[in-house]
């Protein structure tokens, strides 16, 4: 669900089921949590931006209806999967930070798990902006790194034991402290912006579970984990493990996401 190829971006490029089994299972769980949020009703004109496979086109869809939601992404992998999904949907190729939408045709713009991603995150915040109609909303969110998603936690921990250098999403991406998105949104010309947080879950049947989605490659840690010798690879493993405790059952990770929403001026 990346807008351009920035570090990590290129890595979505899996078929949406591979992603799914990565972080799909959090996006989807996050997705209504998310619409609630942005205030999405009955009668709106909705659109995803950065839709990826389709978590939370297919929200927008139960809520609005096919005819009224609009998806756009840069990966033609998940272009695919959420047209496939998401029948009657007009999912469009493109980046965040040139929407290939018309001015003010929509009543509300959703960035899910985006943000962080994005090249030229003003350059994104003015084309939400841009076409959503004047007193619309603009919603976005991320997940919070430091310590509010586990699953990337547990493995960022990990892997900073065996690799000091490693690419850590709490130090290199954006937008995932109090008030960041908040900031972009205002500078971008919109009012009323209100913040929260968002919190979801996901559980595993055991650690080959959780570890087989870090080996797709998808995103920041999966690529750095495909990057490692083998040996480092086992060491990393072996870290999420003993933090894990051992545990050789299901166990639950919890995931907590920043949120902002605005308004476009009337």
């Amino acid at each position: 669900m990346a807008s351009d190829e920035v570090d990590g971006a290129r890595t979505f490029r899996q078929p949406g089921e591979v992603y799914d089994r990565f972080m799909g299972r959090y996006s989807r769980a996050l997705a209504p949590v998310f619409a609630d949020a942005a205030g999405v009703a009955a009668g709106q004109r909705a659109l995803d931006v950065g839709c990826g496979p389709g978590a939370l086109t297919e929200v927008l869809v139960d809520r609005l209806g096919a005819a009224a939601v609009t998806a756009v992404d840069p990966s033609p992998p998940f272009v695919a999967s959420c047209r496939g999904r998401c029948p009657g949907v007009d999912v469009r190729e493109g980046r965040a930070e040139a929407l290939p939408v018309d001015d003010g045709t929509h009543d509300v713009a959703l960035a899910q798990l985006v943000l962080h991603f994005v090249s030229e995150p003003t350059a994104a915040a003015a084309e939400m902006v841009r076409v959503v109609r004047p007193g619309g909303t603009v919603a976005a969110c991320v997940w919070e790194f430091s310590a509010g998603m586990e699953m990337l936690r547990l493995y960022w921990d990990a892997a900073l034991d065996v690799d000091p250098e490693a690419p850590d999403e709490a130090r290199t991406l954006r937008f995932g402290r109090p008030g960041e998105i908040a900031d972009l949104f205002s500078a971008a010309g919109l009012g009323e912006v209100e913040e929260s947080v968002l919190a979801v879950s996901s559980t595993y049947a055991d650690v080959d579970e959780l570890w087989t989605g870090f080996l797709a490659g998808i995103g920041p840690a999966g690529s750095h984990l495909l990057g490692l010798p083998e040996e480092q690879r086992a060491r990393v493993r072996a870290g999420v493990e003993q933090r894990l405790g051992g545990t050789g059952g299901p166990f639950t990770l919890g995931a907590t996401a920043r949120c902002a929403v605005a308004r476009r001026p009337a």
